[in-house]
C-alpha cells in the first residue's frame, strides 16, 4: 500500500462508489473530505464534552472549553500568530471579510479614500468591499492582470498609493491557483499606510502559512476547505487593529457589563464572538490541523504539485482544451480550470460524474475573472493529498469520453 493509499483510507467517503464507478473526488477546492480523526473529534464532544462554552462551572462545561480554546491555540500556531487573542473563530472566509468591511472599514474609510482588489477575487473578497465603497463614498480599484491572469507586483504599484485605505487579495486564487505575492504587496501597502486583508480559504489547506512573516493586517480562511467541518473557520488580526475594531454582531458571550442603556464588551477574541459559537466545528478544525502538521506541507505540496503537473501534461495533449492561468505547476497550487472547446462546462462535470468523477462547473463565484477571462463558465479539477495518479487518470478518461461523446 502506498502512503496516498494509506491516507486515502482515513477518509471514510473516499471509499464508495458513484455510478458503478469508484469515486475520484477531484472538487477539493469547493470543499475537502475529512478524515476519521476529525470525524472522531467531533463526535468525542457530542458523546462525551457536549455543553455550552465559558459559563459553565460544571465538568462538560470546562472540558467543551478547554477542548474549544485548545483549537484556537493550535489555530494561533499553525498560522503563527503571535497570540490566541488574534484569533477570531467565524463560520468561514467570508463571514470574516464581512467581519472586518464592516468592523475595520466602517471607523477608518471615507469618501475620496480607495479599497484595492484585484479581477482575481472570489465574491467573498468582493462584493464585501463593494458594499462598504457604497456606504463610505470610498472608491474600488482594481490590480490589472498580467496575460496568465496572474497578480505582479508591478502591475499593484500602479494603484496603489496615498489615497489607498485597505488592499484584498486571495493570497491563491480559487479559479486559476496562482499564488499572489503577499508579502511585497504587504510592505506597498504598509508604505502608503494602507492595511492588507488577505483571503487565505485556498492557501491554508495546501502550504504553510506564516501571517507575521507575510505582515499581513488580516487573513481569513475556511475549516471546509482543509478537512476540517462546515462551518468554521477563523480571521486573523493584529491585536492593534482589533483592539480599536467594534463588534459586528451583538449579544451573548461578547459582553462585560450591560447596563439598561449601555454595555461593555469583553477583551479579545471573545467581545467578537457573540452568541454561542460553533463548539464543535473548533474542535473539528483543531483535528485537522492535528491531520495535517503530522502529515507535513512538504509532503502535501510535493504531492498535490506532481499530480498538477501530470494532469497539465497530459490535457495539453487533447485538442480543444484552454488551461487559464500560468502552465507552470511550481507557479499555482493543486488545481486547474479549464475549457473544452464545444461543450458546456457542464456537460463536462456530467459525463464525468458518470464515470465517477467530481469536479467543479460554473463562474466559481468570481463572475468578474470569467469576463476578464472572456468566458462565462469553465470546469475546474482540484487535488488535495487523498488524491491518486490514478484518479487523474480517471478524470483525463473522462475528459477522452466527453470529447468521443460530443464529436469533439
Amino acid at each position: 500500500m502506498t502512503l496516498t493509499q494509506k491516507i486515502q483510507a482515513d477518509f471514510p467517503i473516499l471509499k464508495q462508489e458513484v455510478n458503478e464507478k469508484p469515486l475520484a473526488y477531484l472538487d477539493n477546492a469547493a470543499t475537502s473530505q475529512k478524515p476519521k480523526q476529525v470525524l472522531d473529534a467531533v463526535m468525542k464532544y457530542y458523546e462525551w464534552e457536549n455543553a455550552n462554552v465559558h459559563r459553565g462551572v460544571h465538568t462538560l462545561a470546562a472540558r467543551a472549553t478547554d477542548a474549544y480554546e485548545g483549537s484556537r491555540a493550535k489555530v494561533a500556531r499553525f498560522i503563527g500568530a503571535r497570540e490566541t487573542a488574534e484569533i477570531i473563530f467565524t463560520r468561514g472566509t467570508t463571514t470574516a471579510i464581512n467581519m472586518v468591511a464592516n468592523g475595520y472599514g466602517d471607523a477608518n474609510l471615507q469618501a475620496g479614500d480607495e479599497i484595492v482588489i484585484s479581477h482575481l477575487e472570489h465574491h467573498s473578497n468582493l462584493i464585501p468591499w463593494q458594499q462598504l465603497a457604497k456606504r463610505t463614498g470610498a472608491t474600488l480599484v482594481y490590480i490589472d492582470l498580467d496575460v496568465d491572469a496572474t497578480i505582479t507586483l508591478a502591475n499593484a504599484e500602479k494603484v496603489i498609493n496615498e489615497k489607498t485605505k485597505i488592499v484584498a487579495i486571495a493570497h491563491v486564487s480559487n479559479v486559476i491557483g496562482s499564488i499572489a505575492p503577499v508579502r511585497e504587496i504587504a510592505d506597498l501597502a504598509h508604505s502608503v499606510g494602507a492595511v492588507i486583508v488577505v483571503d487565505g480559504a485556498q492557501a491554508v489547506p495546501h502550504m504553510k502559512v506564516d501571517v507575521l512573516a507575510l505582515d499581513a493586517d488580516f487573513y481569513a480562511f475556511s475549516g471546509h476547505k482543509m478537512m476540517a467541518p462546515t462551518g468554521i473557520g477563523a480571521l486573523y488580526g493584529k491585536r492593534e487593529l482589533l483592539d480599536a475594531m467594534n463588534p459586528t454582531e451583538f449579544g451573548g458571550e461578547m459582553i462585560d457589563f450591560v447596563e439598561l442603556h449601555d454595555s461593555t464588551w469583553k477583551e479579545l477574541p471573545w467581545k467578537m464572538e457573540a452568541g454561542t459559537p460553533n463548539i464543535a466545528g473548533a474542535i473539528g478544525l483543531g483535528a485537522a490541523i492535528d491531520y495535517l502538521e503530522a502529515l507535513g506541507f512538504d509532503l502535501i505540496h510535493n504531492h498535490e504539485e506532481e499530480l498538477t503537473a501530470y494532469a497539465i501534461a497530459e490535457m495539453q495533449k487533447l485538442d480543444g482544451i484552454t488551461i487559464y492561468g500560468p502552465l507552470d505547476a511550481n507557479k499555482r497550487c493543486g488545481l486547474i480550470t479549464f475549457n473544452l472547446e464545444g461543450a458546456h462546462p457542464h456537460d463536462i462535470a456530467t459525463v464525468l460524474d458518470e464515470e465517477g468523477v467530481a469536479i467543479r462547473a460554473g463562474h466559481h463565484c468570481a463572475q468578474p475573472l470569467m469576463k476578464w477571462l472572456d468566458t462565462s463558465s469553465t470546469a475546474r479539477v482540484s487535488f488535495y493529498v487523498y488524491n491518486t495518479k490514478q484518479e487523474v487518470d480517471q478524470f483525463l478518461a473522462g475528459l477522452k469520453l466527453t470529447k468521443e461523446y460530443f464529436g469533439l
